[in-house]
């Protein structure tokens, strides 16, 4: 699939393997700041899948790994995609929960309960990547408390 590109002095052509990169690569190209070298460092990070799992999880830091994105750039990449990812067609599975290792289950928001933010909270401090912590705490039960929830992130991680 290829995008065309057509400037006053030049044209440029992108190509991609398939629909859902071409579409990735719209939608940063939507965002401020954002331009077709720095969407195409962005797309180099990983598949699509693994942005959706980073927008999820709000973790800016994959994005300011790509060339040309900083922290003030990440943050408005995170901020803008995390209400779009959620109804984008990810490998023709549907939601984020396809992005998933295991496709059973979606990665809880934090949002969606203060005991897993704050284990979240604690694998980051650990050490842990934002994304790999939500991703260690998707299995466990919504109702544990705190000490339950780290420890099971822990395990899962170590894993």
């Amino acid at each position: 699939l290829i995008e065309t590109h057509v400037r006053e002095d030049h044209i440029h052509l992108f190509g991609f393997c398939d629909a859902l990169e071409q579409q990735w690569f719209n939608i940063l190209m939507k965002i401020q700041g954002v331009g077709a070298k720095a969407a195409l460092a962005i797309l180099s990070l990983g598949s699509p899948n693994d942005l959706a799992l980073a927008i999820a999880a709000q973790d800016k830091a994959v994005f300011t790994r790509a060339d040309g994105v900083g922290p003030k750039l990440g943050t408005r990449i995170v901020t803008e995609l995390k209400d779009k990812v959620a109804s984008l067609d990810l490998s023709g599975g549907g939601s984020v929960a396809a992005a998933t290792s295991s496709g059973t289950s979606a990665p809880k928001s934090p949002a969606d309960n203060d005991n897993i933010e704050g284990a979240l909270s604690a694998l980051v401090n650990l050490g842990y990547g934002r994304t790999e912590a939500m991703i260690a705490l998707r299995t466990a039960e919504d109702d544990a408390d705190l000490q339950t929830l780290i420890k099971h992130g822990l395990k899962e991680l170590a894993a």
